[in-house]
């Protein structure tokens, strides 16, 4: 059974609405540690002092900011405390926005919001009036020492909080060298029209099951291998093929051709439908039949 990780309360206009705060995600990750390859000893990382071997215990270990190379300004435990944000346990509404203008670059970590003791039935009517006005609530609050910009939004029955990043913290994207090319090309309107068709084919509602770690996957049954004492032959990664298309359009030409030849095979094998056998008329019936025709 998951635990609370945070306590609070949201808070709008004259409405405080108790909540817990729950993590939303199970990191699936395989932690692995260093070893020397020779002889598999492993190897632990010290905090020592620059240039020597002198080691540092962690209470004497302070912090400080660069401002050019060897040159740092000393921030004491006390002067960072008195400059961390305020402890509140309110999660401050600020707006309620659509959730389609906020750009997904700006969320961060997701969790669930639960209602905390006495608070159910205001928690209940703010999932609903949320899931009805289709509104996410763009909110701050404090957790783990640090001031957070959060979205509030409701699936009808629990809310759910993302933290977010702040403006100045998504870089802009023209300001990246090689992302935008320095002159866009012309894109010709039959090759955007194959383009959208592409798109199309390969259009589908979003499963989230359907879309596995392989890699996790792939390195656990490694480990297992390993583990038994089999032997691992590594293999050597296939080159990237160059497309046989000349150029864009028969890119794209082939591109839609291969979708449409994966429906219809797919479509192929699935077994059709058997048609219902015909019903047998007794003698009796085929009689009353004749006689009604007579009539």
């Amino acid at each position: 059974m998951a635990r609370a990780i945070w306590s609070g309360s949201i808070s709008f206009g004259l409405l405080n609405v108790p909540v817990k705060l729950y993590s939303a995600v199970a990191r699936r990750s395989i932690g692995l540690h260093q070893i020397r390859e020779s002889d598999g000893a492993r190897i632990r990382q010290r905090r020592v002092v620059e240039g020597t071997d002198e080691e540092v215990p962690y209470e004497e270990v302070g912090k400080a900011y660069e401002l050019s190379k060897d040159r740092y300004v000393p921030l004491t435990k006390d002067e960072l405390a008195a400059l961390a944000p305020e402890k509140t346990r309110a999660v401050e509404v600020e707006d309620f926005v659509d959730l389609e203008e906020i750009d997904p670059m700006y969320f961060d970590s997701p969790y669930y919001l639960g209602p905390d003791k006495g608070a159910e039935k205001a928690y209940s009517l703010l999932a609903a009036a949320m899931k009805e006005s289709g509104k996410v609530a763009i909110a701050r609050f404090v957790f783990r020492n640090k001031e957070h910009l959060a979205a509030i939004r409701s699936t009808g029955e629990a809310l759910t909080l993302t933290t977010m990043r702040f403006a100045d913290e998504v870089v802009p994207v023209d300001e990246l060298d090689d992302v935008l090319p320095e002159k866009a090309p012309k894109v010709a309107k039959r090759e955007r029209e194959m383009a959208e068709q592409l798109i199309e084919s390969l259009s589908s509602k979003f499963k989230p099951g359907s879309y596995r770690d392989e890699y996790r996957e792939q390195l656990l049954q490694l480990i297992e291998r390993k583990a038994e004492g089999k032997e691992i032959v590594a293999a050597e990664p296939e080159a990237p093929k160059a497309t046989k298309a000349p150029d864009l359009m028969a890119a794209l030409e082939q591109s839609i051709a291969a979708v449409k030849g994966k429906s219809k095979s797919a479509k192929a094998s699935k077994p059709k439908p058997r048609k219902p056998p015909a019903k047998k008329h007794s003698a009796s019936t085929a009689k009353s039949a004749a006689k009604a025709r007579s009539r």
